[in-house]
């Protein structure tokens, strides 16, 4: 147990004196981790490492590490871990989220209360991760229920009744509605794509992800195709934090060109953000979007080896971004999901 000190004095002396009241603070420690992204032959890609799990033994996670003295600022701490683990320097990052729920603790219930800072970063490509213990995975593995590019996803099909069954377990009217309602708002109607980390927890709370398992009721078996490929601790949670977030991004901000190459075609540029979103596009409304928004540039390339027609290269034009305040790209799904 940590202590620290409060100073108080006693309004009722004129002659008070300032006095000192210890206050217990729980031991916190903080660590970092990192969602590296990648666009490779129109798929998502995390960068992965393999840790000690608390329950499975080995498990898929994320780049991460401590904050250590030696790290002058978290950002520097985390590109550092990740060059250690993964051999992969880092361009762009932004901070993503501040994990730090009451139940994170490390050996057990009385353990030290785990903060984690992630952040998202975005590479151009997937380059040869540096340990054999690293490697490049689909990120539709760890969450299968995302990807609509080829229509409906089946893991759907299998998720939905048990999310009706958890429905109907609730004995409570009120929590039965609730939990209704939130099945409906995340998993029905109108599929909003940014909603990555509402269904993740909405599944966790269910019990329907390994990860559940003795935190929120008991879990079913783990099934790789229906609730997705486990992660260690929270990491999963993690990735779809930094989904939604980059799925919501790409609308209003060009960040999409940090998975590009220099010079790419628009087929190319349309795939990787089909990737990205989880859905098909429509082609022409797509590159009247791109073209309207002055978002890319033609060069004097064109492709070359291929057994189709020669497509023009085009590069991101970097004026946009003073040209308007929100330069993304707008998602038009060539058939909506169902």
């Amino acid at each position: 147990m940590f202590w620290t000190t409060m100073t108080t004095a006693d309004p009722l002396r004129a002659d008070s004196r300032s006095q000192t009241a210890p206050l217990p603070v729980s031991a916190s420690s903080v660590g970092l981790v990192a969602v590296i992204v990648a666009a490779t032959g129109g798929e998502p890609r995390a960068l992965t490492v393999q840790v000690a799990g608390q329950a499975r033994g080995r498990e898929t996670g994320l780049p991460a590490g401590p904050l250590v003295p030696e790290h002058t600022t978290l950002e520097r701490g985390l590109r550092a871990w990740v060059e250690q683990q993964t051999h992969q320097r880092l361009g762009y990052v932004e901070q993503l989220y501040t994990f730090g729920d009451r139940d994170r603790k490390a050996g057990g219930p009385e353990g030290v209360h785990l903060l984690s800072v992630a952040y998202l970063a975005l590479v151009r490509e997937a380059r040869p991760a540096g340990l054999a213990e690293a490697a490049w995975r689909n990120w539709y593995a760890y969450l299968p229920w995302e990807d609509f590019r080829e229509g409906r996803p089946a893991a759907l099909d299998a998720i939905e009744p048990r999310l009706m069954a958890w429905v109907q377990e609730a004995a409570d009217p009120k929590l039965r509605r609730l939990r209704e309602d939130r099945v409906g708002l995340n998993f029905g109607g109108t599929w909003n794509e940014e909603r990555v980390l509402e269904r993740y927890e909405l599944l966790f709370e269910a019990g329907l992800i390994p990860e559940a398992e003795g935190q929120s009721g008991a879990a079913v078996p783990a099934d790789a195709a229906v609730t997705g490929v486990p992660m260690a601790l929270d990491h999963r949670r993690v990735l779809a934090t930094a989904i939604g977030r980059l799925r919501g991004k790409i609308k209003y901000r060009p960040v999409v060109f940090e998975l590009m190459p220099p010079a790419f075609t628009l087929l190319q540029l349309q795939r990787t953000v089909e990737a990205l979103s989880g859905t098909r596009l429509h082609k022409q409304n797509f590159r009247r979007l791109v073209a309207q928004q002055g978002l890319v540039e033609e060069t004097e390339a064109v492709t070359s080896g291929t057994a189709g027609r020669p497509a023009r290269l085009v590069r991101f034009r970097r004026e946009v971004l003073l040209e308007r305040p929100a330069p993304g790209v707008r998602l038009t799904p060539s058939r909506r999901p169902g």
